[in-house]
């Protein structure tokens, strides 16, 4: 049993499954959180697990590998806990998805994006329009193609975190709230103690996982780590009778979800809960931390989704609530060691796709840590590429160039926006880290 001492930094979804394999493993882990469990990120999405909008390439194989340990992993949790555990508990649902096209160019995009997907083991079944009306009777009449992926499902977000952490808890991990990282503490060019308001909090390994707040985080211990937020906001109806049975989006989705731009990305993204209400998205904007909800965001959402589903013109909108995600300009996560600071390690950098993604990364963060094989290539989220050490770099092209996407035609992400930096925090480094360097 390895029992290597190891602080994961944030208790959302990233956190929590990173938590849970490591402790699992042996490890000695501790969970440290500003706030508490899922409060942030991962509570403010709508918890997809996809590949349906991946292209070919690294991305799409992290997908795949987490898709295949979802079921494995909460059959696992139920396994140690029959009672308060499990896919139910998480309200894991297999829907799959259907991406629909509803123009010509629409069309002339998914289906060679759709066939690529297939080349390298997707499940992506093209549905001529009598099927597409037998899955989805509700949909508009105007499309002009439309791709099902069998393997696309949905979990509740919070619960499927709560969940999983609760697992590393009963594995013999620790979590201790209110405890926000500081500073460092660096000894021989290594990592090792972080600073709280609590007090120094010591280790061997430190997981930064602290999703849009990564690069603030890295920054207090001393590297920079280009992690920006990216805000996104979702509508839920009232509870319907069933209307909705896939998670179903226009093809401009995927091309939204690989854009860099900074302005406002809406797409038609239609799905519902357990719970009967509908989820209504998505939007993508660059506004820094201001978390304010802007009700013409809201108007373009709906806009969106009533392209798709006509008949939701009267149904009510009782809330809606936004989020921000840790974007990486070129859209791949960050997992491993920082080969600038020994100790410290980054899971982050996942954007939308954190809650479908956390498994297989916590599974490579367990391989990596243990030097055992890993399930899948982990050069492409090494975190010494140009996109990730953004002003340190001296090259900005992406790492791994992404798959050209149904909807696409974005260019280079912008420089840092003002307000990219959490409320409050310094605007030097040398001014908020805390270091002894002995």
């Amino acid at each position: 049993m390895d029992r290597t001492r190891v602080v994961v930094v944030g208790a959302g979804i990233i956190g929590a499954a990173c938590a849970r394999e490591l402790a699992v493993a042996g490890f000695d882990v501790l969970v440290l959180d500003r706030a508490g469990p899922a409060a942030a990120t991962t509570s403010h999405g709508e918890g997809n697990i996809l590949v349906s909008d991946k292209g070919p390439g690294p991305e799409l194989e992290l997908a795949q590998l987490s898709r295949r340990l979802w079921p494995e992993v909460l059959a696992a949790v139920a396994g140690q806990n029959p009672a308060g555990a499990g896919p139910d508990a998480v309200e894991w649902d297999p829907k799959g998805g259907i991406v629909v096209a509803t123009t010509p160019e629409g069309a002339e995009a998914l289906l060679p994006f759709a066939a690529a997907q297939r080349a390298v083991g997707v499940r992506a079944e093209v549905l001529d329009d009598d099927a597409l009306t037998a899955a989805e009777p509700f949909l508009t009449e105007r499309r002009t193609a439309a791709v099902h992926y069998p393997e696309d499902a949905q979990v509740q977000p919070a619960g499927a975190a709560t969940t999983l952490l609760a697992d590393a808890l009963r594995a013999g991990a620790r979590l201790r709230t209110g405890a926000e990282v500081l500073g460092a503490v660096v000894r021989g060019g290594r990592l090792t103690a972080v600073r709280t308001a609590d007090g120094t909090v010591e280790a061997d390994v430190f997981v930064n996982a602290a999703g849009p707040w990564s690069g603030e985080v890295a920054r207090r211990l001393g590297v920079r780590l280009d992690i920006r937020p990216r805000r996104g906001e979702v509508l839920v109806t009232t509870p319907r009778p069933p209307t909705v049975f896939h998670k179903v989006y226009d093809a401009d989705y995927v091309g939204a979800v690989g854009s860099g731009a900074g302005d406002l990305q809406t797409s038609a993204v239609v799905e519902s809960t357990r719970a009967g209400t509908l989820l209504l998205g998505s939007s993508r904007r660059r506004v820094g931390f201001d978390d304010r909800t802007r009700p013409e965001v809201l108007s373009a959402i709906a806009a969106k989704a009533l392209t798709l589903f006509p008949s939701l013109a009267d149904v009510p909108v009782m809330r809606a609530y936004g989020g921000f995600r840790p974007y990486v300009p070129d859209h791949l996560p960050v997992i491993g060691a920082d080969p600038r600071l020994d100790g410290l390690w980054h899971a982050t950098g996942h954007e939308g796709a954190g809650i479908g993604l956390s498994v297989g990364t916590a599974r490579l963060v367990r391989e990596l840590m243990t030097g055992t094989a890993t399930a899948i290539d982990t050069d492409p989220f090494r975190v010494d590429r140009p996109a990730v050490l953004g002003d340190d770099a001296t090259d900005t092209a992406p790492a791994t160039a992404p798959a050209t996407a149904p909807g696409d035609t974005s260019g280079a992400a912008p420089a840092t926006a003002p307000g990219d930096r959490p409320p409050g925090s310094p605007r030097d480094a040398s001014t908020a880290a805390t270091e002894e360097r002995s």
